[in-house]
């Protein structure tokens, strides 16, 4: 019988033990639960993979705990510019959408240029006016205020420093979210959002957004949704070179994924973590930071939540 399964994650790095008050942990996972079960009873009523990443992505994005949508982090100019993708492995139909403003949910955008447009990929003004014809409604800035994230933006801003979310201080909330699903069809997808990097300048786009760099789907491979050090991600192109392992090494997804977190993103000088799932249902969740906001639940019974290593 085909299992069905989904991950999810809400950002890799300087997650230290300890570091956290019960009560911030406590956040977090609430926020999770909330998100991987919104997802997983999609799956268990016989829904989608597509709709199910869509889902519990939307859920983290309507969260301020994380660094995507309500809780995107502040640009050079005190703004928010989002990131999203969106992709189905059955069909490998894809949606991204980078730049955007004021669009509480980034990645039901980015589902609606995979499945309203003819394109693949829309950015900035392009990408709002897109949005405009889909009356798709504005959130005021103060939406998207966090007194935390306008903190972190505070101390550096007027400088030439900008802040990977994932490694700044130990008490800060961390980057990009993402989830990937396999039904009971076999079919999986894979969904990624942030809001980037602290003080980011001149339309800076990280690897949520790209197919292939930090998500990708195909049914005869993996589905993946990465988090880290986005310029890294891009340059190993991550996500497909994880599927690329599968494909041409017959790797597992979970050595495949391993490969690539332990060895290959750390040699050209990058860090985080990724989440994919084989059509299988079977899920790999692998980072080399102190931690990863991470979780998983599979019709075989098995359920998992895990913040540090």
């Amino acid at each position: 019988m085909q299992t069905f399964s989904i991950a999810i994650h809400g950002g890799a790095g300087t997650l230290v033990k300890g570091m956290m008050s019960p009560e911030k942990e406590a956040a977090y996972s609430a926020a999770l639960k909330l998100a991987l079960d919104g997802g997983y009873t999609i799956l268990e009523k016989g829904g989608t993979a597509i709709d199910a990443v869509e889902a519990a992505v939307n859920a983290l994005e309507n969260c301020h705990l994380f660094n995507a949508g309500k809780g995107s982090v502040f640009t050079a100019n005190g703004t928010h510019e989002m990131d999203a993708s969106i992709m189905d492995g059955k069909t490998r139909n894809a949606g991204a959408v980078s730049l955007i403003t004021g669009i509480k949910n980034p990645v039901s955008l980015a589902r609606d240029v995979m499945e309203k447009s003819e394109h693949v990929f829309l950015a900035g003004d392009g990408a709002m006016q897109f949005a405009k014809e889909l009356n798709y409604s504005l959130e005021d800035p103060a939406y998207f205020h966090d007194e935390l994230r306008h903190q972190q933006w505070l101390e550096i801003k007027d400088s030439d420093t900008f802040q990977l979310d994932h490694s700044t201080k130990k008490d800060s909330k961390f980057g990009t979210v993402g989830a990937v699903a396999c039904d009971k069809d076999g079919n999986i997808a894979a969904a990624t959002s942030t809001g980037g990097m602290t003080n980011k300048k001149w339309g800076r786009v990280g690897d949520s957004p790209m197919v292939g760099g930090g998500n990708y789907a195909n049914n005869k491979t993996c589905a993946i949704s990465c988090t880290g050090s986005g310029e890294f991600f891009i340059r190993g192109v991550v996500a497909y070179d994880v599927a690329c392992l599968i494909e041409h090494k017959n790797m597992s997804v979970q050595d495949a994924a391993n490969e690539v977190i332990h060895k290959r993103i750390l040699e050209i000088g990058g860090d985080g973590g990724l989440i994919a799932i084989d059509s299988k249902g079977m899920i790999a969740m692998p980072f080399n930071t102190e931690g990863m906001y991470r979780a998983s639940k599979s019709s075989n019974g098995t359920e998992k939540m895990a913040i540090y290593r």
